[in-house]
């Protein structure tokens, strides 16, 4: 690396240099000349980055991931990993590789991410060609994907490309994942975890435009307000008014309440909350949707709110649905109806497809992890630019490491107005320079000792 000291050891007289810098400088020269390779060769990479974008997998609808996750085992395979394959949900399989180091027990391992799947296309976007007919026009891809994520996908399978064909092999273990699901809350990459996928670091190759970045969370949840019995319409005048004598009540009016008390503590999150790089008020409470009712001629026995809910880095999800149960039992509490009919809570849930619910857990990042630090380096070398370190304003599958205790980062190619966007692209400078970076970043940490 350019901005690498070498490395002495204490005692050598003249402050000798140790056999260490020696390997310091070989490694240099193999950086050099790889990274030379990117550079000469990004029509390769370009190329690859078109080939992932090519294959339909928007979701919604999603179970259309099988052939694309079949290239990237095949990729996987042909260059020396072993490939665990499995289906996540029937047409939409996880894809992971492992290459084992040749020093797994001296060396650091890593985990790197992305998700195969795609933002959805709906029919009446006004994109100027076929979203997976990839072109490059002005010094940018183009093609839905291109930002969010497969630029990111390409971009790091083609280093480890280059690695394998300059026939080296890494002391460390590299693990790449390739999942499903992201975009609708499916988390493969929690599969992963759950599966028993464990590494000294992780990067998730997702949208970041070249910043290191952590993230906070996001969890989906539903209230419910229910009567314990049903009442027709005709009895609403003896609910209301004095006299009537009927102890009944509108789920949907009492629902009423329940919304003004999360505004009430919205609010409060918003004045008593806060973390760096975020503006205030970024951790919200949003009332997406309201189901509720059944006819006309009843008075509405039940009603649903799903709310979606943004919680900062330094907390979990399942501290903010506390918070807001508690806050909404004591609303509950003070108003008569709602004591004997209890606010019902479900958190969450696997896919927002299959039980419309999600969680994104939230990621910190360690300025001072050896991982970080050197993926700055790796970026500074490569680019000859600072590193930012900050927080992305969305949400990515790197929670999950997060969660199963492994230290993590996002970073990869595309930034955020273009993902999801029509006429979605990625500029071809960045593509090149990301991989450059992760070449390095592989590299070295794969070379990195364990304490």
């Amino acid at each position: 690396m350019k901005n690498t000291p070498k490395h002495t050891v204490q005692g050598l007289p003249g402050g000798e240099t140790s056999p260490a810098s020696g390997l310091q400088s070989a490694l240099s020269e193999t950086l050099e000349r790889l990274t030379g390779l990117v550079e000469q060769r990004q029509d390769e990479l370009l190329a690859l980055a078109s080939k992932l974008i090519a294959f339909r997998t928007p979701a919604p609808p999603a179970r259309n991931t099988e052939e694309a996750q079949a290239f990237v085992a095949s990729y996987l395979e042909e260059r020396g990993f072993s490939v665990d394959r499995w289906d996540v949900y029937p047409g939409d399989p996880n894809v992971v590789g492992v290459l084992k180091g040749t020093e797994p027990d001296r060396f650091r391992s890593l985990i790197v991410n992305g998700h195969i799947d795609v933002a959805e296309v709906s029919e009446d976007e006004p994109w100027d060609q076929d979203p997976f007919a990839p072109a490059v026009r002005d010094g940018r891809l183009i093609g839905r994907g291109a930002s969010d994520m497969k630029g990111g996908l390409a971009g790091a399978l083609f280093a480890i490309g280059l690695l394998h064909e300059a026939g080296i092999r890494l002391p460390g273990d590299v693990t790449f994942q390739s999942v499903i699901g992201e975009e609708v809350g499916e988390a493969g990459t929690l599969q992963c975890c759950r599966r028993g996928y464990t590494a000294d670091f992780a990067v998730v190759v997702d949208t970041s435009d070249l910043h290191i970045q952590g993230q906070g969370g996001v969890i989906t949840g539903w209230v419910t307000v229910r009567s314990a019995r049903t009442h027709h319409d005709a009895t609403r005048k003896r609910m209301i008014h004095a006299g009537g004598g009927l102890h009944g009540a509108s789920a949907i009016e009492k629902m009423m309440k329940v919304i003004a008390g999360l505004q009430e503590l919205e609010r409060h999150w918003a004045v008593m909350k806060s973390y760096p790089g975020f503006e205030p008020g970024t951790n919200t409470i949003n009332p997406a949707v309201i189901e509720g009712g059944r006819h006309a001629a009843f008075i509405a026995d039940e009603c649903r709110l799903w709310i979606t809910v943004h919680f900062y880095p330094d907390e979990t999800y399942e501290g903010v649905a506390r918070e807001i149960e508690e806050h909404l039992q004591r609303v509950a509490a003070a108003d008569p109806w709602l004591r004997e009919n209890p606010l019902e809570f479900r958190w969450g849930g696997t896919s927002m497809i299959e039980d419309r619910g999600e969680v994104f857990p939230s990621l910190e990042v360690d300025p001072d992890h050896e991982a970080v630090r050197l993926l700055q380096r790796s970026h500074e070398g490569a680019l000859g630019v600072p590193a930012v370190v900050d927080v992305s304003p969305t949400v990515t599958d790197g929670g999950w490491f997060a969660d199963a205790g492994i230290p993590a980062a996002i970073y990869g190619p595309g930034d955020l107005q273009n993902a999801h966007a029509v006429n979605e692209s990625v500029s071809v400078r960045q593509l090149v320079d990301y991989t450059k970076v992760m070449l390095r970043f592989i590299y070295e940490w794969g070379h990195t000792p364990k304490e």
